[in-house]
């Protein structure tokens, strides 16, 4: 009989509010709240099915694996921490869950967006600073309209059409770069060069899968065509942006300000300037942590699980 067994299942139930149940009605469960380098070899002995979220998979875990496994699953949409190769070369299929944060990322993109516009962070800090310039002189802040501005977008997938849709709503222009154009998918959108959406950005809206191809695709010379005034938002992968320079663009004035739920580490030293900057939202990697976006991602999971052994696998990466 199947066997599954989720490694590190804390990374995802961290306050003890989920269900498992879906997992456990398909097939003997087992999880563990986490799993070292040296404890995953001896927890997959004898599982057919291997569940992560995040966990480094390397080659060289991937090579011994016992000969029982047949599936990784990601939790989640990005795999860029499980080797695809080597697990193609051992006959284990790969697979994620692409769709399961779609409203809850998107929402979070938004949300950046509206507070960078009416400097919501800005505010707050004059306030515990006990200046209260803004409440008894003329506005000192920026503070502007969505509508009619242009956002960008790189990629095109399930969540970048979601915020464009809701952009859509807010009376914003979309243009869009991305690897597979598909025009006439979505009414009004314009499909550009990278350099074009750079250049024209108001705010750019970073929703690609971190790959060799996009890793640093943001980088010193390519943030200096963006305008003075524009902002990033980034809740895709934090190495799509190469941290370093993006600190010295916002710090130089380059862009104005930046929404970034992602960083090139995670988490950053506590010296990163990021966590210090005014211009700067910060969050940790939190589009996907809401509840019911977790708890959605156990049943997909489950799913994508069920659906290998009817022999039907989905969402297969590799």
């Amino acid at each position: 009989m199947a066997k599954t067994v989720f490694l590190n299942s804390d990374r995802l139930d961290f306050d003890n509010r989920l269900d498992f149940a879906a997992l456990a009605e398909l097939v003997p469960f087992t999880k563990y709240a986490a799993s070292s380098s040296e404890e995953i070899l001896s927890r997959v002995q004898g599982q057919t099915i291997v569940i992560t979220k995040e966990l480094p998979v390397g080659k060289e875990l991937i090579e011994d694996f016992p000969s029982s496994v047949k599936l990784i699953c990601e939790a989640g949409t990005g795999y860029n921490n499980i080797d695809i190769d080597a697990a193609r070369v051992r006959g284990i299929s790969v697979c994620n869950v692409p769709s399961y944060s779609t409203d809850a990322v998107a929402q979070l993109a938004i949300t950046f967006m509206l507070n960078l516009s009416a400097s919501l962070v800005q505010q707050q800090i004059m306030l515990r600073q006990n200046n209260f310039d803004n409440f008894y002189k003329s506005l000192q802040v920026p503070h502007f309209e969505l509508s009619g501005k242009i956002l960008g977008v790189i990629g095109f997938g399930e969540i970048a059409r979601k915020v464009i849709c809701i952009a859509r709503t807010l009376g914003m222009k979309i243009i869009v770069h991305s690897r597979t154009p598909k025009p006439g998918l979505e009414p009004d959108v314009a499909f550009v060069s990278l350099e074009e959406l750079l250049m024209r950005s108001d705010f750019l809206s970073i929703h690609c899968p971190l790959t060799a191809a996009t890793h640093h695709l943001l980088n010193r010379e390519r943030l200096a065509l963006m305008k003075p005034t524009a902002f990033i938002i980034n809740t895709s992968r934090g190495p799509i942006i190469r941290e370093i320079d993006l600190i010295e663009a916002l710090q130089r004035g380059v862009i104005a300000g930046a929404g970034l739920d992602v960083q090139e580490q995670e988490p950053p030293e506590p010296d990163n300037p990021l966590f210090t900057m005014d211009n700067v939202i910060l969050t940790p990697h939190i589009g996907w942590k809401r509840l019911e976006t977790r708890q959605r991602l156990i049943t997909l999971t489950a799913a994508n699980i069920d659906a290998f052994l009817q022999g039907s696998p989905l969402n297969v990466v590799n």
